[in-house]
């Protein structure tokens, strides 16, 4: 029955990884695309009002994005610390808890602050830049 948890909680752990990294691939490629997109409508915008409209609405989409992008990401950062407590309770029960570093959690912290800060700092710049050479 151990194993199986053990198995489940590390399946749980994997399944967790790869929906943060669908969450952070779509919040970048989603900022690219809308920062390209935008800054080609800059000259068109200066004189159609339609042009200056789509610009906001994609605006919109990088805001409503990459927030639940974020939501997503400090969700999934509490999802691995819990799963991951379980694995170090678990290896403390069986005696096998000096072969996993606990430091290995705040590195999991800090990978999920910068994964954070590259959504958020790619959306800013898709938000505003267009606006700056407009």
């Amino acid at each position: 029955m151990l194993e199986h948890l053990h198995n489940h909680i590390t399946k749980e752990l994997e399944q967790n990884t790869k929906t943060d990294t669908i969450f952070i691939l779509t919040a970048i490629i989603l900022n690219l695309i809308t920062l390209a997109v935008n800054s080609g409508m800059v000259e068109k915008s200066r004189t159609e009002k339609s042009s200056l409209m789509v610009m906001f609405i994609f605006v919109v989409l990088i805001i409503v994005v990459n927030l639940v992008v974020v939501i997503g990401l400090l969700k999934g950062r509490q999802t691995r610390v819990k799963l991951t407590n379980g694995l170090i309770a678990m290896y403390r029960d069986q005696n096998v808890s000096k072969y996993y570093d606990e430091t290995l959690l705040a590195n999991y912290n800090v990978r999920y602050n910068l994964f954070l800060m590259v959504v958020v700092c790619t959306g800013l710049i898709a938000s505003v830049v267009p606006f700056i050479m407009r």
